[in-house]
């Protein structure tokens, strides 16, 4: 490696190494050592193999002083050319090693990211609803990505570098210092020339680097909401193209001017450095000429220097920014732990209990509950804020009891922000309330496994979310070991069977990013047939039939016939003509209960339930919903009773 290419690789490390002015802590090096651990073995052979690499590099210059020295003494033909072989034989046996050290620092970096990567994924699977509402998902996904890879450096490049460089420091330097001790101080005094320019580049150049990796991260957000099928959409309906396109060219051009001065001042430097370069080499071929026509230097000696002088610069530069590349690869590790640092609002208990069998009940017992404070589930560098807000969402639920007994329907009802679907998130445990008890056939959801409870409880939401997959990946998150009979099955039940039947593919159609290659109520009726495939005893739904036309709502209506057949039901709804015909209706406004009863019942009371059904039919005709499917899913279930 000459003196220009290592310059311009200390150049690039300090240009890419993450500038964080974060205290250094002890106690990240001993987690380093704990992920590094397993892989100790590979890691000692790595630094060995190093060490042998470094020996030789030394060893080559000398015998090229030897050769001339032989040379010129007019030696025997037969030296130059066993010399020659050696230098032959050292050549392929570096290169044998360099391969093999390039093979064992791969798999050591690759294992390390692995394991690095699936520790971050799982956590952050254990993360609670609030996380990802919170959360950026590019700067989470920048965390499995970018700052993993950082982390991979400090084993596969940066640990090797610093053993390897001062080996071969020491080993070239007491080598020169042996053949000329007047020639080596002055080399070493123009090492500033080479350091200092690379350390003040290096910032400046990696300020400018930040600011390109902002904004064309702030680039890929916006093109990411952008291009997206409801981002684009909304463009084009408040027919903004022009100044999106405005937007997006400020940022591009400013990319492209960092790009213009980058490239100029990287080639700049690159210059200079060159005729420094070209200025040592004259020094050593001037003074350690003038030497050895005095004599008091072999011509071998001036050749061997010249080529150690390399093998002198090369060691010096990288570990003058080596604490950069330290420092840079400790703030990745850093940024990994700290998300693996979040703790997991929701734990499964050690003796976690099953859902007994049979039929069960849905008991809620004076629940109070509030949405935790960011800094309980959050990062400021996630969210991308200076710091995050520390204050606590307040009491959403106040003291809530209700109980829905096996097979039952409970309907939800009220006005928006009231509490309903905070409800509904704590029957699947997504949050843990703040006291009170949630109950799933008798037993504390928090005394429950969380396989069991999943089993248990299903839900379908308002959206319908569907992964860009195939449709039979997507129905086989509810059962993995499920047959194509069984999706045929859920589909028929569910009233999509003749649409998938359809599609160019049929099951392994791919659905399209959130599954916006089919309907509203297609999506919804998938998302049924999903939860139909887990056969779960108890299913909530969360507005499953909102923003729905009347043909989709009737197609989905009809899938939840089958899907509420003998299950206990928590139903969320706005439209108060789907729950007439539930067991128990509740009217929840800020947090309470504050009536409870039929469809006629609460009419008859006229209180707040008959408030709201006024100010939604006005005399219009409410027949629909959920009064046609209940007393169908009830019959169903009778009869799945007497089958049994």
């Amino acid at each position: 490696m000459n003196m220009e290419t290592t310059a311009w690789t200390q150049l690039n490390g300090l240009i890419h190494a993450q500038q964080d002015r974060r205290p250094f802590r002890r106690a990240t090096l001993r987690r380093i050592a704990a992920f590094a651990r397993p892989h100790r073995k590979p890691i000692v052979r790595f630094l060995l193999l190093s060490i042998v690499t470094s020996l030789l590099a030394v060893a080559t210059p000398l015998l090229a002083g030897r050769v001339v020295d032989a040379i010129v003494s007019g030696g025997p033909p037969g030296t130059v050319v066993r010399i020659a072989l050696l230098i032959a034989v050292i050549a392929v046996v570096e290169a044998g090693l360099g391969l093999i050290e390039r093979g064992l620092s791969s798999r050591l970096g690759e294992n390390l990211i692995l394991d690095l990567r699936r520790a971050v994924f799982d956590h952050v699977q254990q993360m609670p609803v609030a996380f990802f509402t919170r959360t950026r998902t590019g700067a989470l996904v920048s965390r499995l990505n970018n700052d993993v890879i950082g982390a991979q450096r400090a084993f596969s490049t940066t640990l090797s570098g610093v053993v390897g460089h001062v080996v071969t420091l020491l080993l070239t330097l007491a080598v020169m210092l042996t053949l000329s001790w007047e020639i080596t101080l002055l080399a070493l005094a123009l090492l500033p020339v080479f350091v200092v320019p690379a350390r003040r580049m290096g910032t400046r150049m990696a300020g400018l680097q930040r600011e390109a990796t902002q904004l064309n991260a702030a680039m890929g957000t916006r093109m990411t909401e952008r291009f997206s099928a409801p981002g684009a959409t909304l463009v084009k309906l408040f027919g903004r193209p022009a100044e999106e396109s405005a937007e997006f060219a400020v940022r591009a051009t400013r990319v492209r001017d960092i790009g213009v001065r980058t490239a100029m001042s990287q080639y700049t430097f690159m210059t200079a450095l060159t005729l420094v370069s070209a200025l040592a080499l004259a020094l050593v071929y001037g003074l350690g000429g003038w030497f050895a026509l005095r004599g008091t230097l072999e011509p071998g000696a001036v050749v061997a220097l010249a080529l150690l002088l390399t093998r002198l610069y090369a060691p010096l530069t990288a570990l003058a920014g080596a604490r950069v590349e330290v420092m840079s690869a400790l703030v990745s590790f850093e940024r990994v732990f700290e998300v693996l640092d979040l703790k997991p609002l929701i734990a499964e208990r050690p003796d976690a209990r099953e859902v007994p069998e049979g039929p069960v009940a849905v008991e809620f017992t004076d629940v109070r509950f509030g949405y935790p404070a960011a800094d309980r589930v959050s990062l400021a560098s996630l969210e991308e804020v200076a710091s995050l807000d520390t204050r606590e969402g307040g009491e959403v639920l106040k003291g809530l009891s209700f109980r829905a007994e096996p097979g039952q329907t409970v309907a939800l009802v009220g006005s928006s922000g009231a509490g309903k679907s905070t409800i509904a998130s704590l029957l699947p445990r997504l949050y843990d309330t703040d006291s009170g008890t949630v109950s799933v056939g008798g037993v504390d959801v928090r005394d429950l496994s969380t396989d069991s409870l999943r089993a248990t409880v299903g839900m379908v939401t308002q959206d319908g979310h569907l992964f860009h997959e195939s449709v039979r990946a997507n129905l086989l998150l509810a059962r993995p070991d499920a047959t194509d009979e069984e999706l045929w099955d859920a589909l028929r039940r569910a009233r999509l069977d003749g649409l998938v039947r359809s599609l160019p593919d049929d099951l392994d159609t791919v659905v399209g990013e959130r599954g916006y290659r089919l309907s509203g109520g297609e999506r919804q009726r998938m998302t049924i047939a999903r939860l139909l495939l887990a056969r779960q005893r108890v299913v909530i739904l969360d507005e499953a039939t909102a923003h729905l036309d009347n043909t989709s709502e009737a197609a989905v209506q009809e899938a939840l016939t089958e899907a509420l057949a003998d299950r206990t039901a928590v139903v969320i709804a706005h439209r108060l003509s789907t729950v007439r015909a539930a067991d128990q209706i509740l009217v929840v406004e800020d947090g309470r209960i504050v009536e409870r009863g039929t469809h006629d019942t609460l009419l008859a009371r006229d209180g707040r339930y008959a408030e709201l059904h006024r100010t939604q039919f006005d005399g219009a005709d409410e027949g629909g919903a959920l009064q046609r499917v209940l007393p169908a899913a009830r019959i169903l279930g009778e009869r799945a009773k007497e089958l049994r």
